[in-house]
């Protein structure tokens, strides 16, 4: 029986490869957290990118607590079962005005993993609508994986610039507009994208990616992940170390070490060596 989705949003979710909205946070809560990061923006000096934008759940305690929210783990595990890691997170902000876009893309083709048991929640900190550019699904594009090419377009917020190498139809793609609090649940074959931010505000995601344990890393070295609810039976991750204080070094440096390694897997054979700004 299901924690917390409906059976129709289970069987949505198979069918078309994604399900929006989900209630996540309250709006208290979800200000909460944009002032968190804005404070940590303000005190790093600027706004979080390059490799910072990834894995800060390992330096951050806040975004720690996220990734194990019972709405958000229970969704998962209605989905994907009770015996889940935490692969990986990631930023994405669009900053007012700027010409930042994501192309269409499917993520299975560069994460190296063994298995298409992989869904992303992306939890939304601010709105996300037309104006200021919501992502984009293309319904039933999870069934088939899609010929990519890296463009490495230096408005493009993915890390190769990867794009579907074949030319899709923008008007077939569902925008997934969502209120702060709120999330999308998307599968790891799904084509999505985005469209640059014409509002006055940032729009600010956190994208989650959650894998059963039995999952493996494919290629490159062993990877690592966050054991967030159940059993590891597997041990095919290292576990990750949970931060004991935001940004204590120990855990700065352990997010140095792990970034890296996910880093040689995202871009290999191109001869990059650390996240693009």
């Amino acid at each position: 029986m299901a924690k917390f989705l409906s059976e129709e949003a289970v069987a949505k979710y198979k069918r078309d490869g994604y399900h929006f909205p989900i209630d996540v946070l309250s709006a208290s809560e979800t200000r909460e957290l944009r002032d968190r990061l804005e404070a940590h923006e303000a005190q790093s000096g600027g706004p979080i990118q390059g490799d910072r934008r990834h894995k800060a759940h390992l330096y951050l305690t806040w975004l720690n607590d996220l990734i194990r929210h019972p709405r958000i783990v229970d969704a998962v595990e209605d989905v994907l079962g009770p015996d889940l890691l935490c692969w990986s997170t990631s930023f994405f902000i669009k900053e007012p005005s700027d010409p930042g876009f994501v192309s269409w893309h499917q993520d299975a083709t560069y994460w190296g993993l063994s298995s298409p048991d992989v869904m992303t929640v992306w939890v939304a900190f601010t709105p996300a609508n037309l104006v200021n550019g919501c992502m984009k699904f293309m319904p039933g594009s999870h069934l088939v994986q899609l010929e990519h090419r890296d463009t490495f377009d230096k408005d493009n917020l993915l890390s190769r610039g990867q794009e579907i190498a074949v030319k899709v139809d923008d008007s077939k793609g569902v925008a997934v507009v969502i209120e702060p609090g709120q999330a999308s649940l998307h599968h790891v074959l799904l084509a999505h994208g985005s469209a640059p931010n014409k509002s006055t505000d940032r729009r600010i995601g956190f994208a989650i990616r959650y894998i059963p344990t039995h999952v493996r890393q494919a290629v490159g070295t062993k990877d690592s992940a966050t054991l967030v609810r159940g059993r590891d039976l597997y041990n095919n991750f290292e576990h990750e170390p949970r931060p004991t204080a935001d940004c204590a070094p120990d855990a700065l440096a352990a997010h140095a070490a792990i970034v890296g390694r996910q880093v040689q897997i995202l871009y290999r054979g191109t001869g990059e060596a650390h996240f693009r700004p």
